[in-house]
């Protein structure tokens, strides 16, 4: 073959490649989940296990990190943080923070929010981690801990980067981990907006005040991933966590999270589970006739009593994987306050008394510890 000719096939090949590999990482992929927090139901899915861009979904974990460092007491609100010039330099959206000043941890909270300030984000990672490079390990380490197996993170504040990815599933165990593990934080969610330096700051979750019983989360958005949000709403005693990935523009992917909030409580309401006694969907669910719910005998496997959401979620999976015929039974993680305050009861429900005494000595003979018990006992001796 000629010289000339192999030479423009070898580059007309490397163009391509090249042109392949530019324009992969701008596609968002839509992606969803709604769960029942209370018994850890799926409610609906699609792609929910299906790699994607966080964008400033990250910033969850970066407020996770604030709130556990605030809870044993290496942070305080009042706290002052220096501003590095790697912080200084962050791209927008931003504060507009000035390198060698300072910024509370009560601010950065604030931004991070309602603004969404990338520079914030920095400040808190530089502070907890020492570089942002170290502190994405650690909030990689966290998400592993809280059983976020899709995860990674490669910055505190969710700008592109290939590596760091996460899915619809992980991002609603986060969401649920941060309301059950830090309820004393977790009003910082429903700041409609907030005040830095003068300037106010309107919260990006629009649904906190066009969906009732709306009370958080976060909202993201880079090119690569399309409009995203986690949300959470409270009605009639039960509360869902929705995810949506990939949506086509910030109006679409809020009217979305609604219809897929509508049709939750839709299905929970005809299974019986939910009555909605002091609120109604918006926009309204069709009415439906009361539904009389039939006593049945149900037992559950309790694998212990935690002192955190994120132990309990960890250890009632780490159950089900160890005997695969449990992987799909509910799981619940049910909030009780003991004599010695709250705590987590670790279960996996809808069992036959048979099948659960039988599933428990499965789970003896590897070494994992629990107890079967009636499904309608509100508390258990499970071992710890």
């Amino acid at each position: 073959m000629d010289s000339g000719l192999i030479r423009r096939v070898c580059s007309f090949v490397f163009t391509a490649l090249i042109l392949a590999f530019a324009a992969a990482p701008a596609e968002a992929r839509y992606a969803s989940i709604v769960i029942d927090v209370k018994t850890g139901k799926v409610l609906h899915a699609t792609n929910a296990d299906t790699p994607n861009y966080p964008a400033s979904l990250t910033k969850m974990m970066t407020l996770y990190m604030i709130f556990e460092a605030m809870d044993d007491g290496r942070l305080t609100l009042q706290r002052e943080l220096p501003v590095s010039r790697v912080a200084a330099g962050r791209s927008p959206s931003k504060l507009g923070l000035r390198r060698g000043r300072k910024i509370s941890v009560a601010d950065i909270i604030g931004a991070l929010v309602t603004k969404s300030a990338n520079d914030a984000a920095t400040v808190a990672a530089e502070a907890l981690g020492g570089t942002e490079r170290k502190f994405a390990r650690l909030m990689t380490a966290k998400a592993r801990a809280l059983g976020m197996t899709r995860t990674n993170f490669r910055n505190a504040s969710g700008l592109p980067h290939r590596s760091q990815q996460s899915t619809a599933r992980d991002m609603a165990t986060l969401g649920a981990a941060l309301r059950n593990d830090y309820p004393q934080y977790y009003h910082y969610f429903s700041l409609a907006s907030y005040r830095y330096k003068g300037r106010k700051y309107r919260n990006h979750n629009k649904l906190l005040t066009r969906y009732e019983g709306v009370d958080g989360i976060k909202t993201g958005y880079i090119r690569a991933s399309g409009y995203n949000l986690v949300a959470s709403v409270s009605r009639g005693g039960r509360r869902l966590i929705g995810v949506v990935f990939g949506g086509r523009s910030a109006r679409w992917r809020d009217r979305h999270m609604m219809r897929l909030f509508n049709s939750g409580y839709a299905a929970l309401e005809e299974s019986g589970v939910v009555v909605f006694a002091k609120a109604e969907p918006w926009p309204p669910v069709p009415k439906r006739k009361p539904i009389r719910i039939v006593a049945q005998s149900e037992w559950s496997i309790q694998v212990g009593t935690f002192r955190r959401y994120a132990t309990a979620h960890l250890a009632i999976n780490r159950a089900a994987r160890a005997v695969p015929s449990l992987l799909r039974i509910p799981i619940s993680i049910q909030r009780d306050n003991g004599d010695r305050g709250e705590v987590f009861h670790a279960r996996l429900k809808g069992l036959s008394e048979k099948r659960a005494k039988r599933s428990c000595r499965s789970l003896r003979r590897r070494k994992i510890n629990c107890v079967a018990i009636p499904t309608d006992e509100s508390t258990g001796q499970g071992s710890r």
